[in-house]
C-alpha cells in the first residue's frame, strides 16, 4: 500500500480551511482522514475513526483540553471539520477509574461533555482514543490486517510480522472495557506505534496527522507483503453449468425471493446491486464456497450491513431457469429459517430484551456470476455490495495465509444487536414507495417528469424513459433519489426490451409501470390517412401493450405483485372533434388496462388508468392552448380553467393521481379522472 500524502494537496487544504477560521491541525486531520476513508480496503461506509487532541474555548470563555474525534455516522472519505466534534478530555480520562460503564452511560458521558451540544454523537470508540496519550490516533478495518487476525494463531502471526512495533489486544467488544484494556496494552510498552485489535482492526498513532497516517500505511503494507509472500493458491474452481444465465435474467427472481412477505399480498421490497469482478468470481466459483463462505464475517461491525453470513445460491443454468428459480427461493427460505434459529440461540444466552430484525439476507453469492447486495434503497444495496466485496477480499487473504477463522456466532450476534450499532440504523426513515422501482415512459414531458419527481419524493427509484435521451436524463436529475434517464422508443420492441433490461440491471427489478408516452394527432376521421391512424395506434395503444408486457414479465419473476398505470386521457371516454386518431387508440388503452387487471389480479398485479384533460404539456402545447382559447373566444387562463372547479389542472395533479393509484393496494381496474370536473367526460 502506498502513502497518498501529497505536500501540495496538504498545503491547499490547510490554506482553504484556515481561510475559513479552521486551525491547521484540524485541516490536516481532515486531510488524512479523507485519505484513509478514500481506500475501501481500509474503511468503508462510516467505518473506522480518527482523532486528535487540542485546546478549545467554550461559549463562556473557559479553555479545555479536548478530543476531536470522528462523529458517528460521518463517512471518513468526505469528512468535514464538523464531523470531528470536540469532547472535553478530562471527564473522559476520569472515567477510566470506573470499574464498569454501561454502553448507554458511555454515550451519555460523551454527549454531556461535547463543547457544542449540536454535534453528532462521538464515535463509540471515543474512550479508546481518549485513553491513548498521543495527539493523533487513526483506526481502520484494513482487509490485510484482518487476513492476519482472522486466524487461530493470530497473535503469533502478528508478532512475526510486526515484532514489538505494535501491541496486541485480544478481542473485546467495542466500548469501555476495550478502551481500558487497549490502554493497558499500550502502557505495558509505550514504545509501540500502534495496536492490533484481534478480529477487529488496527490503531496507529503519532505526534502529527502525517505520522499517524503513514504509520497506518506502513503496517498495512507489512501485512499485505506477508500475505503475498506466504500465501497459497486458494479456491479450486467448482464445476459450473455450460451456459450460465446473466445477472439481469435472475435478478428479479432474487429480488422477489428476498422481499419480506407481510401477508395479504403486501411486501417489504429490497433493491439489488450486482457485482461480478474477477476477485468476486474467483471466490463464488470456488468448490468449497459452502464452507469458507458461511463461517462468518471478517470484522463484527459489518454484521449490521450484511448480517453474519450470505445466502449461497446454485449456479443458474440458462437451460433450466424455472428449476433454478425454485431452488433459489428454497435457499432463501432456508436462510430465513437459519437466521431465525440463530437469533433464538444467541438471544437465549442472556436476559437482554431484543426484537429480531427482518431475517432476509443482505448478500447473495451466485456461482458463475458474482454477488448481489440487497438494501431498502439503492444506496443501502450498494453499501451491502461494497461490504460484500471487502469481506471477500479479507476472507481471500485469510484463506491464502491459513484458514479464515472469524469470531463465533455469539460474538457476532452481540455486535449485530448491540444497541449502539443499532442506533446507526435507527435514523433511517422509509417513505411509502421505499424499496420499489418505477419505470415512467414519456418521462421527459411535463406529466412524465412530474410523475417521476413525485414518485422519487415518495421513495421510489425511477427509471425515466423518453425518446429524447437528454430530456430523460434531465428529468431523472430533477427527480433525484438515484433516478436514471434512458432513451427509449416505445414503438420499438427491442428498445423497450433494452429499457427493462437496464432497469433490472440497475435496481434488480420493476414494481411500477407508468405507461405515459403518447402524442395527439389531429384530423377529420372521415378523411384521415390510414397511415396516420395506424401510426397513432402504434404509439397510443401498441406501445402501452409493449411496455406492459415487459413489466408483467419482470413482475411474474418477482412474485410480489406490482402495478400498471396507464395514461388514458379524456379522449378515451369523451371524444373530441378532429381527435379521433388520438381518442380511438386511447379508448383501446383504457380497456387494455382493464384486461390486465382481469388477467393478472390473481397474482397481485393491479392495473389502473388516469383520465386527464387540459394539462399544459407536450400534448397540449402553448401554441395549441392559444389556438383553442382564441377559437372559443376565451383567455388562455379561462380556457385552462374551464371546468367545474374553475381551476387549472397541472401535470403534478396528474402525477398525484398516479401516486394515489400506486399506493391504493386494494384498487384495480379503476380510472381516476383529473380534469377539474367535466360531466361529459365522467365515467358512467
Amino acid at each position: 500500500m502506498q502513502s497518498r500524502w501529497n505536500d501540495a494537496d496538504a498545503e491547499k487544504i490547510v490554506a482553504d480551511y484556515t481561510a475559513k477560521g479552521v486551525e491547521e491541525e484540524m485541516a490536516l486531520r481532515v486531510y488524512t482522514t479523507r485519505l484513509l476513508g478514500g481506500d475501501p480496503s481500509l474503511v468503508l461506509h462510516g467505518g473506522g475513526n480518527t482523532s486528535y487532541k487540542t485546546r478549545r474555548t467554550d461559549l463562556i470563555g473557559d479553555t479545555h483540553e479536548v478530543l476531536c474525534v470522528k462523529g458517528s455516522g460521518w463517512d471518513m472519505a468526505v469528512i468535514e471539520p464538523a464531523g470531528l466534534p470536540a469532547v472535553k478530555l478530562a471527564p473522559l480520562l476520569r472515567a477510566r477509574a470506573l470499574d464498569a460503564l454501561a454502553d448507554e452511560d458511555m454515550v451519555a458521558l460523551q454527549r454531556l461533555n461535547l463543547l457544542d451540544p449540536k454535534s453528532p454523537n462521538p464515535s463509540v470508540e471515543t474512550l479508546l482514543h481518549a485513553f491513548l496519550p498521543h495527539r493523533f490516533v487513526d483506526h481502520t478495518h484494513s482487509t490485510a490486517i484482518l487476513a492476519l487476525v482472522d486466524q487461530v494463531q493470530s497473535r503469533a502471526i502478528c508478532d512475526a510480522v510486526f515484532g514489538n512495533k505494535l501491541g496486541f489486544v485480544p478481542y473485546i467488544m467495542p466500548g469501555f472495557e476495550l478502551a481500558k484494556v487497549a490502554a493497558e496494552v499500550y502502557e505495558a510498552d509505550p514504545s509501540v506505534e500502534g495496536l492490533i485489535l484481534d478480529k477487529h482492526g488496527i490503531f496507529t498513532f503519532g505526534d502529527t496527522a502525517r505520522q499517524a497516517y503513514e504509520r497506518m500505511i506502513h503496517f498495512v503494507s507489512l501485512a499485505e507483503a506477508h500475505v503475498e509472500a506466504n500465501g497459497k493458491v486458494v479456491f479450486a474452481p467448482a464445476k459450473l453449468p455450460g451456459n450460465v444465465a446473466d445477472a439481469a435474467e435472475i435478478a428479479p427472481v432474487l429480488r422477489g425471493a428476498v422481499a419480506q412477505a407481510l401477508g395479504e399480498g403486501r411486501f417489504t421490497r429490497f433493491v439489488a446491486d450486482f457485482r461480478g469482478s474477477q476477485a468476486v468470481r474467483a471466490f463464488v466459483d470456488g468448490a468449497d464456497l459452502e464452507d469458507y463462505g458461511t463461517r462468518g464475517v471478517s470484522t463484527p461491525d459489518i454484521t449490521i450491513r450484511i448480517k453474519n453470513r450470505p445466502v449461497i445460491l446454485p449456479a443458474p443454468d440458462r437451460a433450466d431457469l424455472d428449476g433454478w428459480a425454485d431452488r433459489a427461493r428454497a435457499r432463501v427460505a432456508e436462510f430465513v429459517g437459519y437466521y431465525s434459529a440463530y437469533f433464538a440461540r444467541c438471544d437465549a444466552l442472556d436476559d437482554v430484551a431484543r426484537t429480531m430484525l427482518d431475517p432476509m439476507p443482505r448478500l447473495a453469492l451466485v456461482p458463475g456470476l458474482g454477488l448481489f447486495g440487497f438494501g431498502r434503497t439503492a444506496r443501502d444495496a450498494s453499501i451491502s455490495a461494497d461490504v460484500g466485496e471487502i469481506w471477500i477480499e479479507a476472507v481471500t487473504g485469510a484463506e491464502r495465509l491459513g484458514r479464515f477463522t472469524p469470531l463465533p456466532e455469539d460474538e457476532l450476534f452481540r455486535l449485530e444487536y448491540w444497541s449502539l450499532e443499532q442506533a446507526k440504523l435507527a435514523g433511517a426513515k422509509y417513505l411509502p414507495l421505499t424499496g420499489q422501482v418505477a419505470v415512467v415512459t414519456g418521462g421527459g414531458g411535463a406529466i412524465g417528469a412530474a410523475t417521476a419527481k413525485l414518485f422519487a419524493e415518495n421513495g421510489a427509484h425511477v427509471v425515466v424513459a423518453d425518446l429524447d435521451a437528454a430530456r430523460a436524463e434531465s428529468a431523472a436529475q430533477a427527480a433525484g433519489n438515484a433516478a436514471i434517464g434512458l432513451a427509449c422508443d416505445v414503438t420499438d420492441a427491442d428498445s423497450v426490451a433494452a429499457l427493462f433490461k437496464t432497469a433490472v440491471a440497475r435496481f434488480g427489478g420493476v414494481d411500477i409501470l407508468v405507461s405515459n408516452a403518447g402524442a395527439a394527432m389531429e384530423g377529420e376521421i372521415g378523411t384521415l390517412a390510414e397511415k396516420a391512424l395506424r401510426d397513432s395506434f402504434e404509439l397510443n395503444f401498441f406501445a402501452h401493450q409493449s411496455v406492459a408486457q415487459q413489466a408483467v414479465r419482470v413482475m411474474k419473476q418477482q412474485q410480489t405483485g406490482g402495478v400498471l398505470l396507464f395514461n388514458a386521457s379524456k379522449q378515451a371516454v369523451n371524444p373530441g372533434a378532429r381527435f379521433g386518431a388520438y381518442g380511438l387508440p386511447k379508448a383501446a388503452t383504457l380497456f387494455l388496462s382493464r384486461q390486465y387487471a382481469l388477467e393478472y389480479g390473481a397474482i397481485g398485479i393491479r392495473s389502473n388508468a388516469v383520465n386527464a384533460d387540459r394539462i399544459r404539456s407536450g400534448l397540449l402545447t402553448d401554441q395549441m392552448i392559444a389556438s383553442r382559447a382564441e377559437a372559443r373566444q376565451l383567455s388562455e387562463k379561462d380556457y385552462l380553467s374551464g371546468n367545474l372547479l374553475g381551476q387549472e389542472v397541472t401535470a403534478r395533479d396528474v402525477a398525484r393521481a398516479f401516486l394515489d393509484q400506486a399506493l391504493a393496494d386494494r384498487t384495480t381496474a379503476g380510472v381516476t379522472t383529473v380534469d377539474g370536473g367535466n360531466i361529459a367526460a365522467a365515467l358512467r
